[in-house]
């Protein structure tokens, strides 16, 4: 599977032409370039590619109705999608349309050859139906165009063909319901019902007659037959929202419904069919609570299936101010005053670290709408609903993006050459992640698996940071 395969790739971009086929010849293969959709039909007709790789906006078409064309026509010829769009319903279309890998750009000339080495040897056998509406984006409820986004839709565009359990995970405010909500939305169960059930809000001892329904007088109280969520949801989706709080007596139960297909209601002899398909959230670390035996283990391993991680809102804060319009878009649908944003409220936005996430964030905006006397709302604003004990401060001059253009214009007076040179990024990095790292030690007292967890990032990490950087594990700087 090693040998080259001939690549014919259509983008309007010459520069992008220019290097991927570069990148794609270094890599062994034969690349055509075309430059419009007139040109791609032409070099089809006298080459016969092994893969395809295509942009989306067009100088004269569109991409994803190429794609869709090409399917029907050669069903075992891969296509690559790439597209500047970034958005849940371009990476959903793409998968749709029968693309065999979707790349948003700016993409990794890696991942987009570890992508024709895949297709080469799979010679694309994905099938696919086209998405109804080509523009649904202000439909859909998940927003943001950032590279973590990217991955999000990826996964949600490769699970709503199939019913696969999904197991969603990240902090209380990231939107998990939101996803639960988009792959049932966009998936074959559409028309039937979407049913949430959160089990950290149900009292312990009634969290199975609430998902599995009561016959009369199974209990005090129980004066009719009643349909728990399984029921309520057939033929749809049951979305079991923050999974991690379940009673481990309710996990046995749950897991024989996932391996059987099958229950009964409490106090009930009848075996009901479970046809729903399972989306499950979580804000805790399951792997953790199965070492401590408070999760069970065959259940972690039944919901987590299709693993998608929801990233915090400070690891993609150039989300933000896209966030930020669109809750001020909804605020004026519900009546308030529009408002807009000031440069300096953006930048005051993206340096907050949003503790409550996306929903931190929405109901900031809302507040906003409803406080703000301008039409344009400030950093000052900001500032004064964004107090200590709210939620955080709002980074402002002097602060750490502060800090940080100064460094720049410092070494861009003392060292004119190093601005340009390929080397800032890590050298500022670098300059701001070992105070950080020392700083987190130090408040956690030296604890190198409490500091990775409060900064996001894995044990195992943090230590190759403390040897690369020789920080000692206490804080200390190695040999001081």
């Amino acid at each position: 599977m090693s040998r080259g395969g001939n690549i014919l790739m259509l983008d309007d971009d010459a520069a992008i032409r220019t290097v991927v086929a570069h990148a794609l010849r270094r890599a062994g293969h034969q690349v055509m370039s075309t430059a419009s959709l007139a040109e791609f039909d032409r070099a089809l007709r006298d080459v016969t590619p092994d893969v395809v790789v295509t942009d989306v906006v067009l100088p004269d078409g569109n991409g994803l109705d190429m794609v869709a064309g090409l399917a029907e026509a050669y069903p075992q010829l891969p296509v690559i999608v790439l597209s500047a769009q970034n958005t849940l319903t371009t990476a959903v279309r793409a998968t749709e349309a029968g693309a065999y890998e979707y790349l948003p750009k700016p993409f990794d000339l890696d991942d987009l050859t570890r992508a024709v080495t895949g297709a080469l040897a799979r010679r694309g056998n994905d099938d696919a139906v086209a998405l109804d509406d080509a523009d649904a984006d202000a439909a859909l409820p998940l927003i943001g165009r950032s590279p973590a986004m990217q991955d999000v839709y990826r996964v949600i565009a490769r699970v709503i063909s199939n019913d696969l359990t999904v197991l969603v995970s990240g902090e209380s405010g990231t939107g998990k319901e939101l996803v639960a909500r988009a792959i049932h939305d966009l998936g074959r169960r559409a028309k039937a019902p979407f049913v949430a059930i959160n089990m950290a809000a149900i009292p312990r001892e009634l969290i199975e007659a609430e998902l599995f329904g009561y016959e009369r007088g199974a209990f005090t109280g129980a004066q009719a037959r009643t349909a728990g969520r399984f029921e309520q949801a057939a033929g749809g989706t049951l979305f079991l929202d923050e999974i991690g709080d379940m009673p481990i007596e309710a996990q046995t139960r749950l897991l024989r419904v996932l391996q059987s297909g099958e229950f009964t209601t409490v106090g009930g002899a009848r075996t009901i069919s479970a046809d729903v398909r399972i989306v499950a959230a979580t804000n805790k670390d399951l792997t953790a609570l199965v070492r401590g035996g408070q999760f069970r283990e065959d259940l972690f391993y039944r919901l987590n299936v299709v693993p998608l991680t929801l990233p915090a809102l400070r690891e993609r804060r150039q989300d933000v101010t896209l966030l930020a319009r669109h809750f001020l878009d909804r605020a004026v649908e519900q009546g308030l005053p529009r408002k807009a944003l000031s440069t300096d409220a953006i930048a005051a936005l993206e340096a907050h670290d949003w503790p409550g996430n996306v929903r931190e964030l929405e109901n900031i905006m809302r507040r906003l709408a409803v406080l703000t006397r301008d039409e344009t709302i400030t950093a000052s604003d900001l500032r004064d609903v964004l107090m200590p004990g709210a939620g955080g401060t709002i980074a402002s001059e002097p602060g750490l993006a502060a800090a940080v253009h100064a460094r720049i214009d410092q070494l861009a007076r003392e060292h004119p050459a190093g601005i340009d040179d390929g080397t800032l990024y890590d050298r500022i990095i670098a300059e701001v992640e070992r105070p950080l790292i020392e700083a987190m030690l130090a408040r956690h007292g030296g604890n190198q698996l409490r500091a990775a967890r409060a900064m996001g990032i894995n044990r195992n990490t943090l230590r190759k940071r403390l040897d690369t950087l020789g920080i000692l594990p206490d804080g200390a700087p190695d040999g001081g």
